[in-house]
C-alpha cells in the first residue's frame, strides 16, 4: 500500500504532463485507441464515486455557517463560465459542435482537482470543497438547462437525456461514495490515498479516447480550439477573483472562487459531449483537462509565494480532495 501511495502522489504531481503525453500518443496513432469512447461514462462514474468517498457530512456545515460566500461562488460558476464559453465560441466562429462543447465545459460543475489547487494557493479550502460539492449536486438541473438555453440555438439539445446522464454519471456515484464513507469509514479511508491515481488514470483514458476520435478536427483547427480553451479558463480565473473582490470577500475567499470558477469538471463535459453530440464536441473538454491543471498549478504556485495580507488570518485548511 505504501508503494501505491508513492506512485499515486507522483502521478498526481505530474498529471498534466501524463495527460498531454497520452493525448499526443492518441493523436499520433488514433486507430490504436478507436472505440474507447464507450468507456468514458463508466470512467467518469468511477471518478465521481471516488469524489463521494472523500466527502463527510461535516463538509456540508459551511452551507449553514457561511452561505453568502458559497452562493456567490456557485452563482458565479454557473453564470460566468457558460456565458464565456458561448461568447468565445461565437467570437472565434467555431463550428456548432465545438460551440456546444465549449458551453458544456462552462456549464459543468467544479473540478475535483480545484480543492488541491486552492489548498496550495493558501485559499479558503472549506469554501472550495463546499463549492465543488454543491455545484456537483446542482449539475443534474442546471447543466441541462444551461446547455439547452445557450447551445439549443446551434443544434438540437435533449435536456431530459442530459439530466438522466448526469444522474447516472455524477449524482448516483457521488451519493454512493458518501454513503460508503458513512457506513464503512475505516475501509474507505484505506483507499483514499489511491484515489488520485484512479482519477488521473480515468481522465487520461478519456482524453485519449476523445483525441483519437476527433484527430482529423484537431489536425485541421486544433490551434484555434486551444486558444479558445486557454481564453475560457484564463478569463474564468480572472473574473472569479474579480467577483470575489466586488463582494468584498477576504483574499483567501477570492482565491477559492477564482480557482473554482476557472477549473471545471471537464471529464463530465467530455462524457456528455460524446454521449449526446459527437467526439468533436468533446474536444474542448479534452484540451481543458490538460490546460486547467497547468494554469491552476501555476496560479497556486504564485499565490503560495505571495501569501495572504498580514491583517487576514488564513482559514483552517483541514482537508483537501483530489
Amino acid at each position: 500500500m505504501h508503494r501505491i501511495r508513492v506512485v499515486s502522489a507522483c502521478v498526481g504531481r505530474w498529471f498534466a504532463l501524463i495527460v498531454l503525453a497520452a493525448g499526443a500518443l492518441a493523436l499520433a496513432v488514433p486507430t490504436a485507441f478507436s472505440g474507447m469512447t464507450v468507456a468514458i461514462p463508466w470512467l467518469l462514474a468511477v471518478i465521481m464515486l471516488g469524489m463521494g468517498m472523500t466527502l463527510r457530512p461535516v463538509d456540508f456545515a459551511i452551507v449553514a455557517k457561511r452561505p453568502v460566500p458559497l452562493l456567490i461562488g456557485v452563482g458565479a460558476q454557473y453564470l460566468v463560465m457558460p456565458l464565456l464559453g458561448l461568447g468565445i465560441a461565437v467570437a472565434l466562429d467555431l463550428s456548432p459542435m465545438l460551440t456546444a462543447g465549449m458551453i458544456l465545459v462552462g456549464a459543468s460543475p467544479g473540478g475535483t482537482a480545484s480543492n488541491v489547487m486552492v489548498y496550495l494557493s493558501k485559499g479558503d479550502t472549506a469554501l472550495s470543497v463546499a463549492m465543488t460539492t454543491v455545484s456537483t449536486l446542482l449539475a443534474p438541473i442546471l447543466t441541462p438547462l444551461l446547455v439547452l438555453g445557450l447551445a439549443g440555438q446551434f443544434l438540437p439539445v435533449d435536456p431530459s437525456a442530459l439530466f438522466v446522464s448526469i444522474l447516472q454519471i455524477v449524482l448516483a456515484p457521488v451519493l454512493l461514495g458518501l454513503l460508503l464513507r458513512m457506513l464503512v469509514p475505516r475501509l474507505v479511508e484505506r483507499f483514499l490515498d489511491v484515489l488520485p491515481l484512479v482519477s488521473v488514470a480515468g481522465i487520461t483514458v478519456v482524453v485519449m479516447a476523445v483525441v483519437s476520435a476527433s484527430s482529423s478536427t484537431i489536425l485541421s483547427i486544433g490551434v484555434l480550439v486551444v486558444v479558445a480553451v486557454v481564453l475560457h479558463n484564463s478569463l474564468g480565473l480572472s473574473l472569479g477573483y474579480l467577483i470575489g473582490r466586488v463582494f468584498r470577500l477576504p483574499v483567501a475567499g477570492r482565491r477559492a472562487i477564482s480557482i473554482e470558477v476557472g477549473m471545471q469538471n471537464s471529464g463530465l463535459a467530455a462524457a456528455l459531449a460524446v454521449a449526446h453530440f459527437n467526439p468533436v464536441a468533446a474536444l474542448p473538454a479534452a484540451i481543458f483537462s490538460v490546460w486547467h491543471n497547468v494554469s491552476g498549478s501555476l496560479l497556486a504556485s504564485h499565490w503560495s509565494r505571495t501569501g495572504l495580507p498580514a491583517e487576514e488570518t488564513a482559514p483552517e485548511l483541514s482537508r483537501t480532495s483530489a
